[in-house]
């Protein structure tokens, strides 16, 4: 890298360039704050794939040079995906009254680009905890039913952080070193690392923060949150952790807990919250793989999850824009009145259920034959299992219920048209990807050697689809939601931990240790006076003859061990 290109970089950072374009937007109204905001993750695209490949460096801080910026294959691929999804969940949110949202949400991406360009281990906390912040800011925003939603993940968050610096620091212990890149799980440090990733990945089973906080942000603030978190930690994990096996079985467990809560849930947008957590572990098994394949799977999956899963929260979103409704219960037969929304809802489902001509199909096969070139059969079959049910949890659940099933006799119209364009650009990325592969396939960090279409691949993957519809509508009448709350682990602190507290409001907790103690002391008292009282064994005379027996008995005992 140029000297000149250097000293500019402080300034060509590109996530600082996206947090510096958050911040002025505060201050914009307007239709100049609209030009800002489709414009200024343009820029930061074309800054991205302007820069060249290296590393640059040049701040020191403790004695340790700092590297802000690092650009590679992977790097540049998630600051693409970045960028891009920055730029349509501003589009979609141009209508948001909340105008702080969008400022807010462009420092969330530019702190999730600069941990993607990070170079060292305190560049990626510093911008790591920058997006744990702007995260929760964006649930607030949503006004006050966010509120404990809002709480209880930036404690999640900021106890993840504590671990992660933790682990940050015994590895400069261990090796003096601050420079990010692979390593292996055989310390405590980085097993600290490797935790205080996965917990922003949402695995179990911590995952409950995820389905707990992302429906309760704005019809616009979802989409934000759906793209840059658990992908962030996705990114750290290819570049930290690759191949290490542990990730297999934690992404394997992510991914059949996701299938089944979504199944359980009754609320759209939390449906779509725990199949993130499902195909996070899809990406996660890859991850633990470790193979080229594996690796250029996980990254890719990555990529195309980031677009479809935009595009059904907007979905989502554009009904609770109009409709004012985010429980199934409650929805059915809007396809008369919202065809487009309709529409672009179906193509995302099919997209996330890898139907062929739609990028899951060409991204997720690369995971499933990765597994099985490295004779993982367990895990192939597995993946297949879950493959199959996939689709009945999201892919036709939350399209039937929400659009078809029953009359609910609401009878909204499609959103807002930057709304709906920003639905349209995602469902031909979708469609895109998945007719022509080859220009993802290209960003990808190793060389790909892959078909996707095969006559096996399709063949599988549509006998797959047919068995995952046959089987929704067969077992329609026990997949119907009902207006409840599935809790898992969150049971624990939403449910446990506020009964504690009131138990201990209803009598105070000093009055309650002082009755404890005094009923202790008063128990240890009782048995003092029952052992040495007038009338306890060990005050008690005892005759002179079993004295004498039982000192002989016991020195007659001694005799024998001693010579034995």
């Amino acid at each position: 890298m140029t000297a000149s290109l250097g000293a500019l970089l402080p300034f060509l950072l590109p996530g600082l360039v996206m947090i510096v374009a958050g911040m002025v937007l505060l201050g914009l109204r307007g239709a100049i704050r609209d030009i800002v905001i489709l414009a200024a993750p343009l820029a930061v695209l074309a800054l991205i794939w302007g820069l060249p490949d290296g590393a640059a460096g040049g701040i020191h801080w403790l004695g340790y040079e700092l590297v802000p910026f690092r650009s590679d294959a992977l790097s540049r691929l998630f600051g693409t995906i970045f960028s891009l999804m920055a730029f349509a969940g501003g589009l979609f949110a141009l209508r948001q009254e909340r105008l702080a949202e969008v400022p807010v949400a462009f420092m969330y991406a530019g702190s999730a680009i600069g941990v993607v360009f990070a170079g060292d281990l305190i560049t990626v906390f510093v911008f790591w905890e920058v997006m744990a912040v702007c995260s929760t800011v964006v649930i607030w925003m949503a006004g006050a039913g966010a509120r404990g939603a809002g709480q209880r993940y930036i404690v999640m968050h900021l106890f993840g952080g504590v671990v992660l610096m933790a682990g940050i620091a015994g590895h400069i212990a261990d090796t003096g070193s601050i420079a990010f890149g692979p390593m292996l799980a055989d310390t405590p440090a980085h097993w600290l690392i490797l935790a205080g990733f996965l917990l922003n990945a949402g695995s179990w089973p911590v995952s409950a923060w995820l389905p707990d906080a992302y429906p309760k942000a704005s019809w616009s603030g979802t989409v934000f949150l759906s793209a840059f978190t658990t992908k962030t930690a996705v990114f750290v994990l290819l570049r930290g952790f690759p191949g290490e096996e542990v990730l297999i079985w934690v992404g394997m467990v992510m991914v059949f807990y996701g299938i089944i809560y979504a199944i359980l849930e009754n609320d759209m947008r939390r449906i779509l919250a725990y199949s993130i957590v499902n195909q996070i572990g899809f990406i996660l098994v890859a991850i633990g793989i470790g193979s080229e394949m594996a690796l250029n799977g996980a990254a890719a999956h990555a990529f195309i999850h980031i677009i479809y899963k935009g595009l059904l929260l907007m979905a989502a979103g554009s009904v609770m824009y109009v409709a004012g409704r985010t429980k199934c219960t409650e929805l059915g037969g809007l396809f008369r009145t919202m065809p487009l929304t309709t529409a672009c809802a179906i193509v995302g489902a099919l997209a996330m259920s890898a139907m062929p001509l739609t990028s899951g199909f060409v991204t997720k096969s690369m995971i499933s034959d990765s597994a099985k070139l490295d004779g993982m059969a367990v895990v192939w079959f597995l993946l297949m299992a879950a493959s199959a049910a996939l689709p009945i949890m999201a892919g036709i659940k939350f399209p039937w219920f929400v659009f078809f099933q029953k009359d609910s006799g609401l009878r909204p119209p499609d959103p807002p048209w930057t709304m709906r364009l920003a639905m349209i650009l995602m469902a031909i990325l979708c469609i895109g990807i998945g007719v022509f592969p080859a220009p993802l396939y290209a960003m990808l960090p190793f060389p790909v050697d892959f078909v996707p279409y095969t006559t096996s691949h399709v063949v599988s993957q549509l006998l797959l689809l047919l068995f995952a519809g046959l089987a929704f509508f067969l077992m329609l009448r026990w997949l119907r939601p009902t207006d409840t709350i599935t809790l898992d682990v969150d049971w624990l602190w939403r449910r446990l931990g506020p009964s504690v507290v009131v138990r201990m409001d209803r009598q105070s907790a000093g009055g309650a240790m002082m009755n404890r103690g005094q009923r202790a002391a008063t128990r240890a008292l009782q048995a003092v006076y029952r052992h040495h009282g007038p009338t306890g064994v060990l005050a008690r005379s005892w005759p002179t003859g079993s004295m004498a027996f039982w000192a002989v008995l016991m020195l007659s005992a001694y005799l024998v061990f001693y010579y034995l």
